[in-house]
């Protein structure tokens, strides 16, 4: 058992490099002074297109929460199946229910737990702009570099949330599979 183990970890490293490295989207932020908010946009717009709710949306709403720095142009989203995408600041994060979408924003930590506890289950995609770790609860997490724009997926919190999302978007996911 010893010589079997010996063996295993003398060839685990040279097996890890035959392995294929995988490598996670990343969206170009392109030019322009608002680039990090054109990036939030389009990324956004590409996660409620992987979304699927239980009743099909023709309006999807989307609520921002928090102080959100690059969610300026969300509101120039627009889904490929005709479905409206209507934006909307949220006064009371009690009211999360009543959206499709969060978009959330830095606020306090109490809070986010609070706002993420009440749509816990429920038919509605979150999505934040200021989790790098994703460790808040989201489902999708954006992370903002110099020149890219990526997400991490927290597999837990959509899988306790009533919407779908499709399968392959853990593989464009940092950390993705």
């Amino acid at each position: 058992m010893r010589l079997l183990l010996f063996w295993l970890l003398l060839l685990a490293p040279i097996a890890a490099m035959a392995a294929p490295v995988f490598q996670p989207a990343m969206m170009p932020l392109g030019s322009g002074s608002d680039r990090m908010a054109a990036g939030a946009a389009r990324m956004t717009d590409a996660i409620l297109e992987f979304t699927r709710w239980p009743v099909e949306k023709t309006l999807v709403h989307l609520c921002v929460v928090g102080v959100a720095d690059h969610a300026g142009q969300l509101d120039e989203i627009s889904l490929s199946n005709g479905a409206r995408v209507q934006v909307s600041r949220l006064p009371d994060p009690a009211a999360a229910t009543q959206c499709d979408a969060l978009y959330i924003g830095r606020m306090a930590a109490l809070d986010n737990r609070r706002l993420l506890t009440a749509v816990r289950g429920a038919a509605v995609v979150t999505i934040a702009e200021a989790d790098a770790d994703c460790r808040s609860g989201a489902m999708f997490c954006l992370l903002f570099t110099p020149q890219a724009l990526n997400f991490q997926l927290n597999i837990d919190a959509v899988s306790r949330s009533s919407v779908r999302i499709d399968p392959r978007v853990l593989r464009l996911s940092k950390g993705g599979y």
